[in-house]
């Protein structure tokens, strides 16, 4: 199917929407049946029945169809968080006992899970590359976690070279595919086990929503649908699912733009003499660029970028005299924003990810281009002042 048609119209001509140019918002809590036997089967089989919000909902099953088919998955579960998507899948497939290793940098919030479980016994272990891997696998490892690109970093990692390696050594694997969308890269068909997403950035793409979703083989994500996505109680709503049919319908057109202005003004920051370095997969001069093109059909507008300096006083006077930019975190909205962790991590957090000290994020959003980039100039030229 083509990507487009299931953004805008996957299941919006069925006859359950009764014609409405917006599908309808289911807003009830419970379904009711016609006998007792009914309900009582339907509850055995809630992932695919309607019996309860918190099990699933026609609305949200509509934005779970068109995730599944755009990251070409057999099955989509939607949360009411990325976080509550990410947990529930990690809990799902360790118990006790059991290690995870984590490839490359990650969301910080998704290392802090990792440490909350460890009071269960379930311990992590964080490598830069896949030999290190192999030095710190154990029996006890089940799942491969990482990002492409990865967290704050933006590094790309060959995606059919970690899974073929972790199939080699029977690990699932998990991947956080949030900064590419489905349009732009689809790890299932790389051989990753499971994606997980933040539908708050890209997909909703108007910073109104907070969602996650997970999606892959029914093997492994009806489970956590009937046990974890229930236990945790982190449902998605129906207001938030149709906010997610709505994003998808423009998300093609806003991709592309968000593609052009990233590129552009990561092209006129990689040639300042403030900047030492710009980490946009989407430049030819980037590590990974190569494996980029192989892997994914286009790039986002989120990359970080690295001040010539040392010194947070200098990092907060840059992102102080930017007017373009808003001050704030997340991404894949409309607006614009800056972000550095120097300033808002815990300094052994910093330390620990290698992010220097200069770091800092931008999310590059539907402005004209041109307007952010006198922004940046300016403020990079105030930076010493």
């Amino acid at each position: 199917m083509d990507d487009e048609w299931i953004c805008g119209r996957l299941g919006e001509d069925e006859p359950w929407v009764l014609g409405a140019v917006n599908p309808p918002v289911f807003e009830n809590s419970l379904f009711t049946f016609e006998t007792a036997e009914e309900l009582g089967a339907a509850v055995k089989d809630e992932d695919e029945r309607y019996v309860y919000w918190r099990g699933t909902n026609p609305t949200v099953d509509l934005a779970q169809r068109k995730l599944a088919a755009l990251e070409r998955g057999e099955r989509a579960k939607c949360f009411g968080s990325g976080m509550g998507a990410i947990s529930a899948t990690i809990s799902s497939l360790v118990s006790a006992g059991d290690h995870v290793l984590v490839l490359g940098a990650v969301y910080g919030p998704t290392t802090q899970f990792l440490r909350y479980l460890e009071k269960f016994g379930v311990s992590h272990t964080h490598v830069d590359d896949l030999a290190a891997g192999d030095s710190a696998i154990r029996p006890s490892t089940r799942i491969l976690y990482f990002e492409s690109p990865s967290y704050m970093a933006y590094q790309v990692v060959d995606i059919a070279e970690v899974t073929a390696w972790a199939r080699e050594r029977g690990l699932l694997t998990v991947m956080d595919n949030t900064w590419s969308t489905p349009l732009f890269q689809k790890p299932l068909t790389m051989g990753v086990d499971l994606v997980v997403h933040s539908l708050s950035k890209y997909v909703g793409g108007h910073s109104d929503l907070v969602g996650g979703v997970v999606v892959g083989p029914s093997r492994l994500v009806r489970p956590l649908a009937l046990q974890e996505y229930q236990l945790y109680g982190a449902a998605m709503s129906p207001h938030d699912a149709a906010k997610v049919i709505k994003g998808l319908r423009t998300l093609p057109v806003r991709m592309a733009a968000h593609q052009e202005r990233g590129l552009a003004v990561a092209a006129f920051l990689e040639g300042h003499p403030a900047v030492r370095e710009v980490n946009h997969p989407g430049l030819p001069s980037h590590p990974g660029h190569a494996i980029a093109l192989r892997q994914m059909s286009g790039f986002s507008s989120l990359f970080s970028l690295v001040l010539d300096t040392e010194s947070r006083e200098q990092v907060g006077r840059f992102i102080n005299q930017l007017r373009q930019f808003r001050i704030g975190v997340s991404w894949g909205g409309f607006e614009s924003l800056v972000n550095a962790p120097a300033l808002t991590t815990e300094e052994s957090v910093r330390v620990t990810m290698g992010i220097p000290v200069g770091l800092v994020r931008l999310s590059v959003g539907l402005e004209p281009a041109d307007a952010l980039i006198k922004d940046l100039g300016l403020a990079l030229e105030g930076m010493s002042a």
